[in-house]
């Protein structure tokens, strides 16, 4: 992995204008507004859209860069977190490039431009993973890494701010999508069934344990598939996907060389006043005690961990374990629009994943 250092990349220029956007402040934009104004998503509204996201979105990727240039324990040293880096510059180079926004061919070449830069960035969460793996080789044994609680507290910023930016990215260039599917503005579901969502996404997890076992745990859904409310049906579909594949796995080891039959995995979805609690259950033998404070550190795995240096990222299409990032990723998302995520474990009998969702949480702002 040839990722050079700064000043052999870009030029001394580029370097001093990432340092000055990444000291102006971001703009707050609510879910509530996002609504309101993609709801009429015209050429005027998309232009509005376009020229607001070429001011906001390299204030918040030169944020990030900055920050991956001076990471503790030499991370940012690390051949692939330099590689994150240069995706960060050429993506805030390319947004600085392009010529200010004033008619609708501007707009629509814009959003190629960014729908180019959120692809770029599709591997960025096992890439940061890659060089974490990279800098737990080279640290003395002794160091309980899950301790550094320095780059824990930046993985937690970056990725939340991962989230915003794929959010404000993704929900203008769904606006020019000529047949939305029904009750959707942009990346918003104005009607989303979590029950339904939480169909779909356990049975991509048990997909996933098929290919992977051979065979894999059944499911049951609790809840009301009539009850809907507004939110991004693929922050949801992700959040259930990461606690059912994690029970599936758990199951599925604990019994695959019993004769029993193994216990399917439970899925509750519970309208509240306030919030919205999916609860996912399983009996697949639980967390020690001792190993509780770690589940939300990254890189903290009981499985394998699928990479290293050889590893095709593209190629990818979906592992079960091993890259210790499900859990805290998904607590982001959850948290992303004021929810939570947390689990209780009964070691020797299995876990308790709950995480809401605030069911009017459109309402609160995408700051990160």
């Amino acid at each position: 992995m040839a990722a050079k250092k700064l000043s052999e990349t870009f030029s001394k220029s580029l370097i001093e204008e990432v340092g000055r956007w990444g000291c102006m402040k971001q703009t707050g934009v609510s879910l509530r507004y996002m609504m309101e104004f993609g709801s009429k998503p015209t050429d005027k509204n998309l232009l509005i859209s376009a020229q607001f996201l070429h001011k906001e979105l390299p204030i918040r990727i030169a944020r990030r860069a900055i920050e991956l240039e001076t990471l503790p324990y030499g991370l940012s040293e690390k051949p692939a977190v330099l590689k994150v880096r240069d995706w960060y510059l050429d993506s805030f180079r390319d947004l600085r490039s392009f010529p200010d926004i004033r008619s609708t061919s501007d707009e629509r070449d814009f959003t190629q431009m960014i729908k180019a830069i959120k692809v770029r960035h599709n591997n960025v969460v096992p890439m940061m993973a890659l060089g974490l793996q990279q800098l737990k080789k080279e640290m003395d044994p002794k160091i309980v890494y899950e301790d550094l609680d320095e780059i824990h507290q930046f993985l937690d910023r970056f990725y939340m701010s991962r989230i915003g930016i794929r959010m404000l990215i993704g929900q203008h260039v769904e606006l020019h999508n000529p047949n939305p599917p029904p009750h959707c503005i942009g990346y918003i579901d104005t009607k989303m069934s979590p029950v339904q969502v939480a169909r779909n996404a356990s049975e991509h997890a048990r997909c996933v344990c098929l290919r992977e076992y051979g065979s894999a745990p059944d499911f049951n859904i609790y809840g009301d598939p009539s009850f809907t409310f507004p939110y991004v049906p693929s922050h949801l579909h992700l959040m259930v996907f990461e606690l059912v594949k994690n029970s599936l796995r758990a199951v599925e080891e604990r019994y695959m060389d019993s004769d029993k039959v193994a216990p399917p995995i439970r899925i509750i979805v519970a309208d509240g006043l306030e919030d919205v609690t999916i609860k996912v259950s399983d009996e697949g033998g639980g967390i020690p005690r001792s190993g509780l404070p770690k589940i939300f550190t990254y890189l903290y795995s009981t499985a394998r961990n699928p990479l290293d240096e050889n590893t095709d990222l593209a190629a990818d299409k979906g592992t079960m374990a091993g890259y210790g990032y499900g859990l805290p990723i998904s607590r982001l998302y959850a948290r992303y629009f004021g929810g939570d995520l947390q689990i209780i474990s009964m070691e020797g009998y299995g876990e308790l994943n709950m995480f809401s969702v605030l069911l009017y949480s459109y309402c609160l702002y995408i700051n990160k």
